[in-house]
């Protein structure tokens, strides 16, 4: 049997460049999954970014960001845009990394950097060992910090959230994430002090 060719819609670069979240939303909690797939395309790479910095693993990152989006298309319906859609795709992920790390507690890692080109100066011996020991250093810190100011420094720090949305992501007052960021920050701080 023969698959008919799918051509892409003639309206996809509309759509991503001039549409907001929150009306792609709608249009896609009535069905459009071509709308759908541009909030996908959209907030995707920031999503997968969070859960590998959550659960240091990358296979399980994207096994979590999958299952919020497929979460998020089943509960589209119910979304009543009192926040916005990036923010709460952040909160489904979260409470989904969550959940994984509750079955299966993976230990933290920051292996996400990118190896230098050839020819960088960090691609030198000492400095590529320097700069692998203050990874492994902040990994240790992280991973020292309790969860809720470990989550609240990744969303303000890795991914820019601000307070109001980290708030909302995290089911807690601003007050309450302005003061684990304070203490978080101050414990990364020391921690990292000797790699000023």
């Amino acid at each position: 049997m023969m698959e008919r060719a799918v051509s892409p819609s003639p309206h996809r670069g509309l759509l991503e460049r001039d549409l907001p979240d929150r009306l792609l939303a709608v249009r896609a909690a009535e069905g459009d999954e071509d709308s759908f797939a541009v909030l996908v395309r959209r907030h995707g790479r920031a999503l997968l970014s969070l859960a590998r910095c959550m659960l240091g693993n990358p296979q399980d990152a994207e096994e979590a960001v999958q299952d919020a989006f497929v979460s998020a298309w089943r509960r589209l319906p119910e979304y009543r845009h009192s926040a916005e859609f990036r923010t709460w795709m952040y909160r489904i992920t979260v409470n989904r990394c969550l959940t994984m790390r509750r079955r299966r507690p993976p230990p933290v890692s920051l292996d996400t950097v990118v190896e230098p080109a050839a020819g960088d100066a960090w691609s030198q011996p000492a400095r590529s060992a320097e700069r692998d020991a203050a990874t492994a250093a902040l990994s240790h810190a992280l991973a020292e910090l309790d969860a809720g100011q470990r989550l609240c420094w990744i969303l303000r720090e890795v991914h820019g959230l601000s307070y109001k949305e980290i708030a909302h992501v995290t089911r807690t007052s601003e007050q309450t994430v302005r003061g684990r960021l304070f203490r978080a920050r101050r414990s990364l701080q020391e921690a990292m002090g000797p790699w000023r």
